[in-house]
């Protein structure tokens, strides 16, 4: 997390004073005064004095007046500059995390999906926002067995046995109808030459394969590899799990109908969302989007806070929290970061 701020930024005072102006807007929502800040500073300033200070600060670009108001908000350059510098992070209280745990360890060994919902609706309580949790993408993927059924009108059926027992199916488009006896053939060669392969290996060697011997190749080995290129799975972005949507209502900040539709929408469609998560694991460590910062206009109003999760102490998905740019970071980040340590513990039940 870095700041943009200049070296020449504000004096220890001013630091304080932004602070305490933040933290106070952040619980209350409404725009700080300088008779405000002089009471709750804990310096003996003057509001005059103050006022000087939140002059200053408001050359920075650190706080605003959004009306009339004598009083001022934070600008998401001051909400920024306050996480990268100010804020003073707060750990749960004993019993949410001993709660949390207990929530996660009950899923451990289940599922990952069933994990991935755990965490969500964990994350989404503790902090009273919106949650996503993306699904862990599995590091090797083992073809066991595949079978092709045709179904009809140039439909077949592929059944994909990975791992040690999950099945997978697959509807495959063809251009044309084939036999059962073909169909046949074509599984046997797949399961002689690949099964027991990582299926994303398979798919780079079947397209090796057409590639350099697709003159001599006959047509149905031709069409067996058409068939393997979209029965497996390829490297592909798995999808995310996601609780509290409704949460963010709440908040005025982000009442207007209209854009909390187009959230929802974007939220459903998940494909711009899944964007901003794989920078995020791209990037490891704890992630803080704010406004503008996602690169998603349908965000500019709202912080996303993410921080990854491992399994085998590798990167394999992404938590987070989505609501307003006004959020309790001093308290949201160390519950995501929390959460997803005890997501990847609940994922390594072993160790």
């Amino acid at each position: 997390m870095s700041t943009d701020s200049s070296s020449q930024g504000p004096d220890e005072r001013a630091r304080h004073i932004l602070r305490i102006l933040v933290e106070q807007f952040i619980r209350d929502g409404h725009p700080v005064g300088s008779r405000t800040l002089s009471k709750a500073s804990g310096l003996s300033l003057s509001p005059a004095t103050i006022r000087n200070v939140m002059a200053d600060l408001e050359e920075f670009g650190f706080i605003t007046s959004p009306h009339t108001s004598a009083g001022r908000v934070p600008t998401p350059k001051g909400y920024r500059f306050f996480v990268d510098t100010l804020v003073q992070l707060r750990k749960p209280a004993e019993q949410e995390l001993y709660e949390l745990q207990h929530q996660l360890t009950e899923d451990a060994g289940v599922n990952s999906k069933a994990i991935a919902e755990t965490a969500s609706v964990a994350l989404s309580s503790l902090t009273s926002l919106a949650s996503l949790v993306t699904l862990p993408r599995q590091q090797q993927v083992t073809l066991r067995q595949i079978e092709f059924l045709p179904i009809s009108d140039r439909r077949v059926l592929a059944i994909l046995v990975i791992n040690d027992s999950e099945v997978q199916n697959r509807i495959l488009n063809l251009e044309r109808d084939y036999s059962e006896n073909e169909l046949r053939r074509a599984e046997n060669f797949l399961n002689d030459n690949y099964a027991g392969m990582d299926i994303r290996a398979i798919r780079k060697l079947v397209v090796q394969e057409l590639q350099r011997t697709q003159e001599s190749m006959n047509q149905l080995m031709i069409d067996t590899i058409a068939f393997a290129q979209q029965a497996l799975p390829g490297e592909g972005k798995s999808g995310y799990v996601m609780t509290g949507e409704t949460k963010l209502m709440g908040f005025e900040e982000l009442s207007d109908i209209e854009q909390l539709r187009q959230l929802f929408d974007a939220f459903s469609q998940q494909r711009e969302i899944l964007g901003l998560l794989d920078r995020s694991i791209e990037a490891d460590g704890i992630q803080i989007f704010i406004g503008e910062e996602s690169g998603y206009r349908l965000l500019d109003n709202c912080s996303v806070v993410t921080a990854p999760y491992r399994v085998d102490n590798e990167i394999v998905g992404v938590l987070g929290v989505i609501g307003p740019t006004r959020m309790a970071y001093e308290r949201v980040i160390p519950i995501v970061d929390i959460t997803a340590k005890l997501m990847g513990a609940a994922l390594n039940p072993g160790h």
